[in-house]
């Protein structure tokens, strides 16, 4: 039965546990794929905010992260390494239409940038899930995704039925496979965040975006300067207040045991050439 099958989004598994899960941004390029896919990550974010939109090139990455002995020696369908995909649009611009494309090529989660008014929190969620009728269990927000999971059923190994039990936004569905990670990234998001996170159930990870909020809190890359730094530190407890997982952008070998003992929860250390901040953070974790 479906509901027996074990957990594949191996993101969602750590966080579950109450473990920190360990992330990274990757380009979608094939050699980036193989060589993440056998790393210790939980996850693999698949960068086409910043590197070009390309749907070929994903649907590359996806099938050269495929272990045929992997799965046969962990006896389990679940992949080493999750694959999720950031996605161009801003929140505001609410582009639905990506969202499903890489869902539909098999892709377990979406990261959306710029997420900063309940309405972009909404559309995030929304985007990720089927319809179903209002009076469905965990109807709201209602989905938007359309139907086509023919790809994605056969790359998780699920039939479809088996899939359209596991395609769910985790944690409103316990059993639901797929993870929406918004970024906060602006002075508004933060001012936002407590009412996206109160009514907008479907939401997985907060996951900060450094860079951009420096930028509008008017010093760029100065992720020390206080106004920064406290503003880092109201995300992190607005998302303690919900008990929703926060994440970190940047980890590195020198901050990673720092951030885990602050109460980040979703880490991305940087991928090759160097796992060292991975390394450490899975052990200071005792996840090694």
């Amino acid at each position: 039965m479906a509901t027996e099958l074990p957990r594949l989004n191996g993101a969602i598994r750590a966080l579950a546990a109450g473990s920190p899960a360990f992330a990274t941004f990757a380009p979608p390029e094939i050699g980036a794929a193989l060589t993440v896919g056998a790393a210790a990550y939980d996850a693999v974010v698949f960068e086409m905010e910043h590197n070009p939109y390309d749907i070929t090139a994903l649907r590359h990455c996806l099938q050269y992260m495929l272990n045929r002995r992997q799965i046969v020696t962990s006896g389990s369908l679940a992949p080493a390494v999750t694959p999720f995909v950031r996605i161009p649009p801003n929140g505001g611009e609410h582009s639905q239409w990506m969202a499903k494309q890489v869902l539909d090529v098999g892709v377990y989660g979406v990261v959306w940038p710029h997420v900063s008014t309940v309405d972009d929190a909404r559309n995030a969620v929304q985007a990720c899930r089927y319809p179903r009728p209002p009076e469905a269990p965990r109807y709201d927000p209602p989905g938007q995704r359309g139907d086509a999971p023919t790809a994605a059923a056969r790359y998780w190994g699920l039939t479809g039925p088996e899939y359209y039990s596991r395609a769910d936004v985790w944690p409103l569905d316990p059993a639901g496979e797929i993870l929406v990670v918004i970024m906060c990234e602006e002075k508004r998001a933060i001012a936002n965040l407590p009412a996206m996170l109160e009514q907008v159930p479907g939401i997985g990870v907060v996951l900060i975006g450094e860079g951009d909020l420096s930028q509008d809190l008017g010093h760029p890359r100065q992720y020390e300067h206080p106004t920064v730094a406290s503003a880092i530190d109201d995300v992190l407890a607005i998302c303690a207040q919900y008990k929703v997982p926060c994440g970190h952008p940047h980890v590195d070998a020198r901050n990673v045991e720092g951030l885990l003992a602050k109460g980040f929860s979703w880490l991305m250390p940087a991928p090759v050439p160097s796992f060292a901040a991975l390394e450490i953070g899975r052990r200071a974790a005792g996840r090694s």
